[in-house]
């Protein structure tokens, strides 16, 4: 039983990694949305949770300092050298930026819930684990 928690825990701390690296990428698009010759990019979302997955990827971990014995050590992803992909724009902007707010918001959102979603699993997952703990 715990193999399958473990295996599922896995799963949703790389979806959760992922969609804030995608979350982060889709934010620096809008953000630059009225930067000249700005090229809005994106990743394949689906690819790089199946190398995430394979550990396949190269996670630069950042290390915490600590300052007690008891402090666990922690490692958090903060790049991911993943090939960002460009996007096509439908219309090409004078000034050569290819963001399209609209295409941009509707990624953002559709991220945003996934992301709230698999925490909403998450939680679940550990309430009934501790349900099962306090009644054992």
């Amino acid at each position: 039983m715990l193999d399958k928690l473990d295996t599922l825990i896995n799963f949703h701390q790389q979806a959760l990694n992922m969609r804030n690296i995608r979350q982060n990428i889709l934010s620096a698009n809008i953000a630059n949305s009225d930067t000249p010759n700005y090229q809005a990019r994106d990743i394949d979302f689906n690819a790089e949770l199946i190398k995430a997955l394979k550990k396949e990827n190269n996670i630069n971990d950042v290390k915490l300092s600590v300052t007690s014995d008891r402090h666990i050590q922690l490692k958090t992803p903060l790049t991911l050298n993943q090939n960002l992909m460009y996007r096509i724009p439908f219309q090409a902007a004078a000034d050569g930026n290819t963001v399209e707010m609209d295409q941009e918001r509707t990624a953002f959102i559709d991220n945003t819930i996934h992301y709230q979603s698999n925490l909403t699993f998450l939680t679940e997952q550990f309430k009934n684990v501790m349900s099962v703990l306090q009644q054992g």
